[in-house]
Parts: C-alpha cells; structure tokens; sequence
C-alpha cells in the first residue's frame, strides 16, 4: 500500500525549534523515499539516498559524520566523541547523543515518535522511541547522558516530531496497561507523544513542542506502518560545528 506523493512536497522537512543554536533537525518526507533496506526497493537506490542526505547536511556525501544504529526498541542511547569520520553504523540502540559539535545523527521511523533533544551548548541528541521505548523511559535514559555532562533538563529543549496521533493509535489492553497503569477491556488509543511530553516534564524539561504532524493522518506525506507502508523516513539533527 502506497499513498501518493504531493509533486509540490520537498523532501527533507526542517524542524527550526533549534536554529537559534546552531542546530539543524529534520525529518525526511515521502519525497525523499523511504530510508530502509529491509523492503522491496534495490538497496543501490535507498543509498543513493544516504549519500544525498549526506550531501544535504555537509555539502558533500563523502564528507562530515553521520551515526545511525540498528534499532532494538529499546532505552539504549549511544555516545559519539566525534573522533572518526564517514557513517558509523553502530550496535543495537534506539538514541544518540554527541557531546561535540560536527556529527549527524538519524533514526528511523514510520509511526514512532521521532524525540529530538537540544542544549544551547550544542549537545545534542535524536531518539526513537515507539511503544518499547516510551515504556523504557529512552528519554530519562538520553536526559541522564546530558546530566552527567553538567546540563540541567531545565536548560532543554525537546521536540516530539510526526508520529501517529492519538486518535489513529489503537493498542492491546496490555499495552494500553503498561504505558498509562489504567486497565481497559478492549483495544484502545494512546497518544505516545502526549506520554513522552508528561515524561519530559517530569524530568524537569521546561520546553516541549509536539509537532502537529501525523504519521497516519498525514499518510500523503509521510510513511506510516498502520497505513501499511513498508517505508522508513527519518528524523535527524546535527549541531553545526
């Protein structure tokens, strides 16, 4: 199942919540093309996409560094000290965080929330957080990392981007238990990103922004797994160094 894509659609959507610190977020649109290599598409062409990503970041698709990770649906959040170069494919994690300016960051998602964490230093730090994930706390586990390195959550910014919406996110009565401690009879819709924002808050973060975007609702421009897409778009930021 496919959704048409608006022709007039750009493929790369910028997230200016950060701009005034140097920070560029982002999510990739049906436009760009689906960002996965798991489906049917040659794995040739859904590089060529890597590489224009890339190319969009730094200018140029063989320079600058990018990190990425196989995700496991989990609260692991890797640490990147920016002391290599090219796209580093790291081990099973759902989360990033640079402490140094330079490096680019993505996860993938098509119904997951895409979190996007900032500090005017420039720290900085995108994760994946779908049900498993928000169950996990990834967020406390990612806003731990920027406390060991002396930055209070009051001074953060988060940014919860397109996900499937309340209203389109229907889940078993044990996930429904697990996620809000309220017991139903029958399967019934949560909104993960309003559950991400009550996390946020109380870990103390003082602005939260939930991007208007559904997945779901909004299947022309973005992928979603519940429209039965097989494509991934991503979420990704990077502090210019």
């Amino acid at each position: 199942m496919s959704a048409s894509i608006d022709s007039t659609l750009a493929p790369y959507e910028a997230i200016d919540d950060f701009a005034e610190w140097g920070i560029r977020a982002l999510v990739t649109t049906r436009a760009a093309g689906t960002f996965s290599t798991a489906g049917s598409e040659p794995v040739s062409d859904v590089m060529a996409r890597w590489d224009a990503l890339r190319g969009h970041l730094f200018g140029d698709p063989d320079a600058g560094r990018l990190a990425t990770a196989r995700q496991v649906h989990g609260a692991r959040v890797l640490v990147h000290d920016g002391a290599w170069a090219g796209w580093l494919r790291g081990p099973g994690a759902d989360g990033h965080l640079a402490p140094t300016r330079g490096t680019a960051m993505a996860v993938s998602v098509a119904d997951c929330v895409p979190v996007f964490v900032a500090h005017p230093s420039g720290v900085a730090a995108v994760l994946h957080s779908g049900w498993r994930g928000t169950e996990a706390n990834i967020l406390a586990a990612a806003v731990g990392l920027f406390a060991d390195r002396g930055l209070a959550a009051t001074d953060l910014r988060v940014v919860l981007g397109p996900a499937v919406c309340g209203a389109c996110y229907e889940v078993s009565p044990d996930v429904h238990r697990r996620l809000t401690g309220a017991s139903v009879d029958a399967p019934t819709c949560v909104d993960l990103r309003a559950l991400i924002a009550r996390q946020a808050s109380a870990l103390g973060v003082r602005q939260v922004r939930v991007h208007e975007g559904c997945t779901r609702c909004d299947d022309d421009r973005y992928f979603s797994h519940r429209a039965g897409d097989a494509g991934r778009q991503l979420g990704v930021l990077l502090a210019e160094a």
